[in-house]
């Protein structure tokens, strides 16, 4: 449905995007992730037509939209701030954009009672959005959002302002409304999170550059960077070379690899050592892939304790299903199958 191409943007003489491609599907919900200044805002006022880029264009179904202003795109967009307006009740915010769109009287009624029923607000209709909580003006301003029937919704950090213990109820719920809507989505997020549990599909920006693009499982078991793996959090990144397509040296061992290295022999890169596939104890370990460490920190985290060790110069965060204690000696190993070496 939608096709971004080439979009090149500056900001202060610096590349903000530099050549970002992508699409978004029928009915898909696409998280652009990536930190604080990775131009994802960026990118979603480009495709709203808030902004110009200086090279690229945007398609919806083909058609390029360079010439066509905002508000004959058809496209939805949700700030974080939700951008209610405080002088006006539940429902007359929910039918603003109605009326912007010339919708009759009568249409728009119905329109906002289906919406006030699809988030569970009925009985809120005359209240003042001043009036209701963090986790209720989200809904309105989705509500909103969706009852003009945009082709394409975007929103922009929608639960940023929500505490975490909010943000973690409201994600499953934003995500049940979003794919009900079967509209094509695109969710801007810095919250990793956030991101895993809504998205079909991530796009990863970082320095202006799309660095990766796939499924939540995808990007988990296959992070394309040493940037990603640390991004996404997925474990200790120990600094090494490829000496082969199938060994890794680094400081703290070297290790066999069971798939191919991304690297040419010779080349630095790092080793991912996920802290939950690690093996604990000189009686669990029948792999090449060993070394000792010591142990600085246990930590009970409920499912299991987060340890804390040293092994030569790297600090590394491992799960154990029991306590260890600080100051002894322990053996770790990870297996072949579990490893992965990455570019930086």
């Amino acid at each position: 449905m939608l096709r971004v191409q080439n979009i090149y943007k500056e900001y202060e003489n610096k590349p903000l995007l530099n050549g970002i491609s992508f699409q978004v599907q029928q009915g898909e919900l696409v998280c652009l992730l990536g930190s604080s200044g990775s131009g994802k805002s960026t990118m979603l006022r480009i495709i709203a037509g808030l902004e110009e880029p200086e090279a690229g264009k945007v398609f919806w179904n083909q058609e390029d939209l360079s010439e066509v202003p905002t508000h004959k795109r058809g496209f939805g967009l949700m700030f974080q701030d939700y951008a209610l307006f405080p002088h006006r009740s539940v429902s007359e915010n929910i039918a603003f954009g109605l009326r912007m769109a010339d919708v009759p009287q009568g249409k728009i009624k119905t329109l906002v009672q289906a919406a006030l029923e699809d988030i569970r607000m009925t009985d809120f209709a005359d209240r003042a959005v001043t009036e209701l909580s963090g986790g209720e003006q989200q809904r309105v301003a989705l509500a909103r959002a969706l009852v003009p029937h945009p082709r394409l919704l975007m929103l922009d950090e929608p639960l940023g302002a929500l505490d975490h213990n909010l943000r973690t109820e409201l994600i499953k719920e934003l995500r049940a409304q979003l794919h009900e809507s079967q509209k094509p989505v695109i969710y801007v997020t810095h919250d990793q999170e956030e991101a895993f549990a809504l998205a079909d599909r991530l796009i990863l920006l970082h320095e202006g550059l799309l660095v990766q693009d796939g499924s939540p499982e995808e990007l988990f078991r296959n992070p394309a960077t040493a940037w990603v793996a640390s991004f996404l959090g997925l474990g200790n990144l120990v600094p090494g070379k490829a000496v082969s397509e199938h060994q890794f040296d680094t400081e703290i061992g070297s290790f066999n690899l069971k798939s191919t290295a991304p690297l040419e022999s010779g080349q630095d890169g790092f080793l991912l050592l996920r802290p939950g596939d690690v093996l604990i104890g000189a009686e669990r370990i029948n792999s090449s892939n060993h070394f000792t460490a010591q142990v600085r920190d246990c930590v009970f985290l409920g499912d299991y304790f987060r340890v804390e060790v040293q092994a030569e110069e790297s600090k590394l965060l491992i799960q154990s299903p029991f306590p260890l204690t600080p100051g002894d000696e322990v053996e770790l190993a990870w297996p072949a199958e579990k490893l992965l070496c990455l570019p930086a």
